[in-house]
C-alpha cells in the first residue's frame, strides 16, 4: 500500500481532523504538504509534494540570468511561465533540473521543504522532477525501448512492484504510452529521437513523461514546433496525468496556444530574470493581446 493510501486509511479509521493528521505525520518525519483529495467524501487527505524556488540568482559565463527569481508549483496542479526571449525561463528550468554549467549565487531551490542544491540531476529525477527539453537530443545506439527502461528502473529503485516487472511487461506499458500519444510501437525500437521530426521529437519526451510519472514535470517550450493537432495530443495526455496520478505540471512557453487545452491554475510573467506578474488564464489572453512589449510598457504607466 502506497503511503498516500495508507494515511486516508489512517485518517478514515480514526476519524480525525486533518490538522490532527499533519501533526502525527510531521511528527513522525514526513516533511510533506497537504491536499484534500478530489472524491466525493471530502475525508481523504493525499500527500502534495511542492517544489519551491527562493529567491534565485543565477549566471551562466559570468552573466546574471536569474535575479530573485521566486516560484512555486505543487502536485495537481498546473501552472504556466511566460516571457520573451531571453528573460530567464529555460535558465530556471535546466537549473531547476541540476544543469552544471549555471552558478547558483544566492537563493535555494526546495522539494518537500528540503534542498536539493547539493543533488546531482539524476537524484532530482529519482525525487521526482522531471523536465522536457525544448531541443531533444539525438542517442544514436540507444532505442526508445532500453532507454526508457533503464530511466524507469532507475528512478522508481525502491518500488518493489517496478523491481518485478518483466521486459514484456514493460513494453506492454511503453506501447500503451505510445497509442496515447498517437505513436506508431515501432519507435519502441527505434533509436532515441534518431531521424524523428521536430513534433515527433515533443511527443517522444512526453512518452517519456508519461512512463516515468514524475511529482513534478517541467515542460521547457514543448508546444513550439507542433501544429495544433500534436499540441491537443500532447495535451490531453499531460491533463490525464495531472488528474489521475496528482502530477504538478510547470509548462514554459511564449504563447497561450497550449494554455487554451492544457489550462493553467496559475499564469507567471518573467522579465529579465523575474517574475513581474502573476494571475490565472486570463493573463496569459492579456499577453494575447498586447505583446510581451505592450504588457511591459502597462505595467509602467
Amino acid at each position: 500500500m502506497s503511503r498516500i493510501n495508507k494515511l486516508r486509511l489512517f485518517k478514515l479509521i480514526l476519524d480525525i481532523s486533518y490538522s490532527e493528521v499533519q501533526i502525527i505525520v510531521i511528527k513522525i518525519g514526513i516533511n510533506l504538504s497537504f491536499d484534500k483529495c478530489h472524491y466525493s467524501c471530502g475525508r481523504c487527505l493525499i500527500l502534495a509534494s511542492v517544489l519551491k524556488v527562493i529567491d534565485l540568482w543565477v549566471s551562466v559565463n559570468n552573466k546574471q540570468i536569474l535575479k530573485g527569481l521566486n516560484l512555486e508549483v505543487r502536485q495537481g496542479e498546473i501552472r504556466a511561465l511566460m516571457g520573451p526571449n531571453g528573460s530567464g525561463k529555460s535558465t530556471a528550468a535546466y537549473v531547476i533540473m541540476g544543469h552544471p554549467g549555471y552558478v547558483v549565487e544566492r537563493g535555494d531551490i526546495m522539494l518537500d521543504g528540503e534542498s536539493i542544491l547539493p543533488l546531482p540531476p539524476d537524484q532530482r529525477a529519482k525525487r521526482g522532477i522531471f523536465l522536457a527539453f525544448q531541443s531533444p537530443v539525438e542517442i544514436p545506439g540507444v532505442t526508445l525501448a532500453n532507454f526508457l527502461r533503464r530511466a524507469y528502473l532507475s528512478v522508481k529503485a525502491k518500488d518493489d512492484e517496478v523491481k518485478k516487472l518483466s521486459i514484456s511487461e514493460f513494453q506492454n506499458l511503453l506501447s500503451k504510452n505510445l497509442q496515447l500519444l498517437q505513436m506508431d510501437t515501432s519507435f519502441i525500437r527505434r533509436y532515441l529521437n534518431e531521424n524523428f521530426s521536430g513534433g515527433e521529437k515533443k511527443r517522444s519526451e512526453i512518452v517519456q513523461l508519461t512512463t516515468l510519472r514524475p511529482k513534478i514535470a517541467i515542460l521547457d517550450e514543448t508546444d513550439s514546433g507542433l501544429d495544433i493537432d500534436s499540441v491537443k495530443i500532447v495535451a490531453s495526455a499531460v491533463e490525464k496525468l495531472v488528474r489521475e496520478e496528482n502530477m504538478g505540471v510547470l509548462i514554459i512557453t511564449h504563447y497561450a496556444r497550449i494554455l487554451n487545452y492544457l489550462r493553467p491554475d496559475y499564469v507567471h510573467v518573467m522579465f529579465d530574470g523575474k517574475i513581474i506578474a502573476s494571475g490565472g488564464y486570463e493573463l496569459a489572453e492579456q499577453l494575447e493581446k498586447t505583446g510581451y512589449k505592450g504588457f511591459e510598457a502597462g505595467l509602467h504607466q
